[in-house]
């Protein structure tokens, strides 16, 4: 009796922590804006030639837009593996309803063959936007991602470093309304991503 009491205890242990290795967050674990910012109606070049903004042509109810450029060493592929992870956690209901955004800050070297290849390792959705310098700096400033803030790299593009190395949200109405760090999860990702898309 002692023994098969012990092994139901051990059990119910095993269960318990189990559950909690997998479970997903409840609450909403990214930054929601109470001031949205509003996406700047500004074209880039995206990695098919066509123009892209970050208003006029995020058509989906909501985008993640990351700033960053294919030579980082360290920020940019941990945020897009992340990302990536959390698109292959969503389900497909919700996964068809997001875009994710890569705008290069090293538009010298991130043509748009560049980007394409890049970004295929990670998804093959995943849009890149490139263009002038001087245009990313434009758009990056009214979504508060200062660009020209960075560390200046041998291009003269920019290494955001501890800058701004967040994701942003773009809802439906063209508006960032939350972001996330460069130190979220998957699973965080995840998480805020179906939540947000259960409120639109």
């Amino acid at each position: 009796m002692r023994r098969s009491s012990t092994l139901a205890l051990l059990l119910a242990l095993v269960g318990l922590l189990g559950a909690a290795c997998s479970s997903t967050p409840e609450e909403f674990t990214g930054s929601r804006l109470k001031n949205p910012y509003a996406a700047p109606d500004i074209a880039l070049t995206d990695t098919g030639g066509q123009p892209y903004s970050l208003a006029a042509s995020t058509d989906k109810p909501l985008t993640l837009v990351f700033f960053g450029y294919t030579k980082c060493p360290d920020f940019c592929p941990m945020v897009l593996n992340n990302i990536a992870a959390a698109m292959n956690l969503l389900e497909d209901g919700d996964r068809d309803r997001v875009d994710v955004v890569l705008v290069t800050t090293d538009p010298a070297r991130d043509d748009e063959k560049t980007l394409r290849t890049y970004l295929d390792r990670y998804n093959e959705d995943f849009i890149g936007l490139t263009g002038d310098l001087a245009t990313i700096i434009e758009i990056g400033e009214p979504l508060a991602v200062y660009v020209n803030e960075g560390k200046e790299l041998p291009t003269g593009g920019y290494d955001l470093g501890g800058h701004s190395t967040f994701t942003l949200a773009i809802d439906g109405d063209d508006e960032a309304i939350a972001l996330w760090n460069q130190e979220t999860s998957s699973a965080e990702f995840a998480a805020d991503i179906h939540t947000l898309l259960t409120e639109d």
